[in-house]
């Protein structure tokens, strides 16, 4: 079998959801960060993939590296490597326009753009917008009930206009 592109891997590695949020591959997530065929000691090539998790203590991290492994070795790639990349942090800036679309049609309403003057906890945290938007029905007449959703990385919020609750992607 010849060795597949670095572009076909990328393909395939978009086929993969995360653990956490089904409907969101982890390229889409931004999770993973390179993809490229290096020179091993033995001085065969192999095949390393690089991930960033969304939070240094993210409980899936683990799971995301076993479900990137699986997925390659479908693809006839047994022996990749999957090496954890903690600099620079993950942002939610490195999610796709199609994965924000993807948590809103989920249910979760997607973390906004920029805001880098509004850091509470510099470096990794970044104040939620004034309104967010139900995912549901677009209203932006919503309340926040806990600072922790479904998953850590995630807000519980409530829709004043349809009532239904909700969870929010905290930006980082």
């Amino acid at each position: 079998m010849s060795r597949p592109s670095v572009e076909e891997i990328w393909e395939w590695l978009a086929q993969v959801p995360d653990p956490e949020i089904p409907v969101i591959s982890v390229v889409d997530l931004g999770i993973v960060r390179d993809v490229a065929w290096e020179r091993g000691a033995d001085g065969n090539d192999r095949l390393v993939v690089r991930i960033t998790p969304t939070y240094s203590g993210c409980p899936a991290t683990q799971v995301i590296a076993h479900d990137v492994q699986a997925a390659l070795a479908e693809h006839g790639v047994p022996d990749a490597e999957v090496l954890m990349q903690l600099s620079p942090p993950w942002t939610t800036e490195w999610m796709s326009e199609t994965a924000r679309e993807q948590l809103r049609g989920f249910g979760i309403a997607p973390p906004g753009y920029g805001g880098h003057d509004e850091v509470l906890v510099p470096l990794t945290r970044r104040r939620a917008p004034a309104a967010i938007a139900c995912p549901r029905c677009g209203a932006t007449e919503t309340r926040l009930v806990s600072e922790f959703g479904s998953t850590p990385c995630k807000a519980h919020y409530t829709c004043l206009a349809c009532l239904e609750p909700f969870d929010y992607f905290k930006p980082l």
